[in-house]
């Protein structure tokens, strides 16, 4: 291997990530779609070939899958999943489950052997982490209910990549039965065993160096995070398991240490690096004259997966209990493959279960569901909507309990910020309606003392039921701005002469709320710089 030449080849892929990831980026879609097309276009088969160290550069991104399972591990936590509450979490264990079943059958069905029926059901199961939840972030939406339901339900996928990967290695195995299940419980052991020797290591090296020490020299971090990590990839290879298994198991010791936090932030950049390497790699493994010539198979299994897991998810959060629009918000954001279909297959066909056509499906299907999700995901709200009332469904339970009440005050979200602007009318006599998607919500209403039902109050039904014509007081304290902004409009068609209390999240966005008709506009930003000057005052007067 010429060490300059590859050095050359990954320069060149960073540089076409860079320009098509920017472009993918200013065109308002997720520049993990440019990092792919830099692949297809500068290496790999049909490709103008500028890069030819695909090789090379695919155990180079080998890494960057480690890595970010690494991460993965870091970010795991028991405390932050229970803050998600126990249906994102289930649905999304139910969702992997019965995509898996389903794929599985399809497959079958088409013709493919039982073992690769499985292995297609693994990889069409987990949605994109890396794309949806960056369109949510970067949109304000992680805060709406479809946004809860999705992380919830993309935690639990990467959860399940790891028991997914075993799959693959016990699929690629010969023999059944006995043979298969002696397998199984070889692997488990290695599990278990390197569970156990990291959670030594670590520990001796914690005492070794001291948490002080360790915090107060950061490179012994960076080593630390980097020595553990990469050891149990190693050792995992060594062992007969995936690497990457070996580096979530790694990151997830390491995460409930004192310094994870610092971990996290000094692994990102590499984490970038070698992630856009993965990408690329996985375009370069994607021939665009195979697309081309099997583009009618392409489309056809593209639309139907991303229907097939729309239609699960939105059926899983129906049966849960979340309203029409929310479970088909939720489906719309999911109905994709994910970045995870190559490391599955990538396993797969080590182990010998996922043939070359096979493999060469998924990536360019991946592709092509990452296009589709790149304009769903960001319109999921809006065409949930429209979906919902094309139905002539009104989110949602009974309304009967509203027929008699008659507000004086309308509260609609009622998460911390409502829990707290209430307090004041706990002990007094004031009518409370309170209107939440969530039923959580409604419940901590009713514990209150409060009316409450579940809704959304962008729906003009909605706010009728919740008879808001005649509250005197309205107050929106979603932190959402384009929802806040349509819960303005339908109030002041319905109850011109309430007044309108409105919560901003950005400063920016404060003008639109006075112009929609806002009396009062509360901002996040303003609320928080006052509080902090507060405590300035008080610190340098002490």
């Amino acid at each position: 291997m010429d060490l300059w030449l590859l050095l050359r080849d990954i320069v060149v892929l960073l540089a076409g990530a860079l320009l098509l990831g920017g472009l993918f980026s200013r065109w308002g879609q997720s520049p993990l779609i440019g990092y792919l097309f830099a692949g297809m276009l500068l290496g790999g088969p049909g490709s103008v070939g500028m890069v030819a160290s695909e090789h090379e550069i695919e155990a180079i991104a080998e890494l960057g899958v480690a890595l970010l399972l690494f991460s993965l591990g870091l970010e795991f936590s028991v405390k932050r999943l229970r803050k998600l509450g126990a249906k994102p979490l289930l649905g999304g264990v139910i969702q992997v489950i019965l995509t898996m079943l389903v794929g599985a059958v399809v497959a079958s069905l088409w013709g493919l052997p039982i073992r690769q029926a499985l292995a297609f059901g693994a990889m069409i199961a987990l949605s994109s982490t890396a794309v949806v939840l960056r369109i949510l972030m970067e949109r304000s939406e992680m805060d709406l209910p479809h946004g809860r339901n999705s992380l919830g339900v993309l935690l639990t996928q990467d959860m399940a990549v790891v028991p997914l990967a075993l799959l693959m290695t016990v699929l690629g195995g010969e023999g059944e039965g006995m043979t298969v299940a002696m397998e199984v419980g070889k692997l488990l052991l290695v599990a278990v065993g390197l569970v156990a020797g990291m959670w030594v290591l670590n520990k001796v090296a914690v005492l070794a160096l001291g948490t002080l020490t360790l915090h107060r020299n950061r490179e012994l971090t960076v080593i630390l995070a980097v020595t553990t990590g990469l050891g149990a990839a190693w050792v995992a290879h060594a062992a007969g398991i995936s690497p990457a298994l070996g580096a979530f198991v790694a990151g997830m010791l390491l995460g409930s240490s004192a310094f994870a936090t610092q971990i996290r932030a000094d692994v990102s950049s590499f984490r970038v690096v070698l992630l856009t390497l993965f990408f690329g790699a996985a375009g370069m493994v994607a021939d665009p004259m195979w697309i081309l010539t099997h583009a009618h198979w392409v489309l056809l299994v593209t639309a139907a997966i991303t229907v097939v897991k729309l239609l699960i998810v939105w059926a899983i959060f129906q049966l849960l209990g979340h309203s029409l629009r929310v479970s088909l918000a939720t489906g719309l954001s999911l109905a994709q493959i994910g970045e995870f279909a190559f490391v599955l297959g990538a396993i797969g066909r080590t182990a010998g279960v996922v043939s070359t056509d096979l493999y060469a499906l998924i990536v360019s299907v991946t592709i092509m569901s990452f296009l589709v999700s790149a304009i769903l995901v960001p319109r999921a709200g809006a065409l949930a909507d429209w979906l919902a009332t094309t139905l002539g469904k009104v989110p949602e339970k009974s309304l009967s309990e509203t027929a008699a009440f008659v507000p004086e005050v309308v509260v609609v979200g009622f998460g911390p910020a409502a829990q707290r602007l209430i307090q004041p009318l706990l002990e007094g006599e004031t009518r409370v309606m309170v209107i939440d998607l969530n039923q959580q919500g409604v419940t901590r209403a009713h514990d209150c003392g409060f009316r409450g039902l579940v809704g959304d109050a962008t729906q003009s039904e909605v706010l009728e039921h919740a008879k808001v014509s005649h509250a005197k007081v309205v107050v929106i304290t979603v932190p959402h701005h384009e929802s806040g902004l349509l819960m303005m409009a339908q109030v002041r068609l319905l109850a011109p002469q309430a007044q309108l209390i409105v919560r901003s999240r950005y400063q920016l966005h404060t003008e639109d709320f006075v112009s929609g008709g806002g009396d009062i506009v509360v901002g996040d930003e303003e609320e928080v710089g006052d509080a902090m000057a507060v405590a300035l005052k008080e610190c340098l007067r002490g």
